[in-house]
């Protein structure tokens, strides 16, 4: 509600002691482009002043509404900033692996930066679901879809070296089958995840950077960077399609550009 008298208000503003009308309406959203206004801010601010003039014209307080014919700015989707190898490095090295909460941090990370998938997939996941000999774990994604990914050596060994702790915290009852415990035995919550990793966040001055999403991003980000097709992206992430795995990656047209000339008949 404040940001709405905010927004007439500066419409207010801009209008001073002139009627409203299309141009000026018009006129406003140009000022607010000029002005650099986040394409978000803009089109709330449109909105608050479509509202106005439509509940003015319910009114019958005018017979005209100078906004019918604006347009509102597409909104990008909103990305993350990856991180860059050498710090989510210095969040995987950082967990105190003396300890067994520090074994379990540093196999978490692993897990999520190892294969991409989400932290209700993280904390969804059961010892069953795990198969280190084989090196791959079968996650739950949106809409009960089930995928396999495959786990690197330094994911194996963090998880190995920390299953002795999850045998010694394991309790009979709901949480007993999960793979990543509390120290009371429960079965990791998400909140649970957001909290460990922020707090390591804080100690490597990372905390306004990181979250699950982040690692998740930065994942895909290197994957693609260092050479992966999006389609084995799109399969390690569970997207439904293609195009929210570019978007998800944030792949630039200079580097599909070099994927294609490397790798198209005709591209040289």
């Amino acid at each position: 509600m404040r940001a709405y008298r905010r927004d007439l208000a500066h419409y207010q503003e801009f209008l001073g002691e002139r009627s409203p009308s299309p141009e000026l309406a018009s006129a406003f959203v140009a000022e607010l482009s000029v002005r650099d206004f986040a394409p978000s801010t803009i089109a709330r601010r449109i909105a608050a002043i479509r509202g106005l003039h439509r509940f003015v014209l319910a009114e019958g307080l005018d017979a005209h509404d100078p906004t019918q014919l604006l347009g509102t700015p597409r909104l990008g989707a909103s990305l993350p900033k990856a991180l860059t190898v050498v710090e989510v490095t210095r969040l995987l090295d950082h967990p105190d692996t003396s300890t067994g909460a520090g074994r379990r941090d540093r196999a978490m990370f692993e897990f999520l930066y190892g294969t991409g998938c989400r932290v209700g997939e993280l904390v969804a996941l059961d010892l069953d679901d795990l198969d280190l000999e084989q090196a791959t774990a079968i996650v739950t994604g949106k809409g009960s879809k089930q995928r396999m990914v495959p786990l690197g050596r330094y994911a194996q060994e963090a998880i190995g070296a920390y299953l002795p702790d999850r045998l010694e915290w394991r309790r009979p009852g709901g949480g007993s089958g999960a793979l990543f415990l509390n120290q009371r035995g429960g079965r990791l919550t998400r909140q649970g995840v957001w909290t460990i990793l922020k707090d390591h966040g804080n100690a490597i001055g990372l905390a306004d950077e990181l979250s699950p999403h982040v690692l998740r991003h930065s994942a895909a980000t290197h994957m693609v960077e260092g050479g992966a097709d999006l389609r084995t992206v799109q399969e390690m992430l569970g997207h439904a399609t293609i195009r929210t795995t570019q978007v998800y990656t944030n792949v630039s047209p200079q580097h599909i550009r070099e994927v294609y000339i490397t790798s198209h008949p005709r591209g040289r």
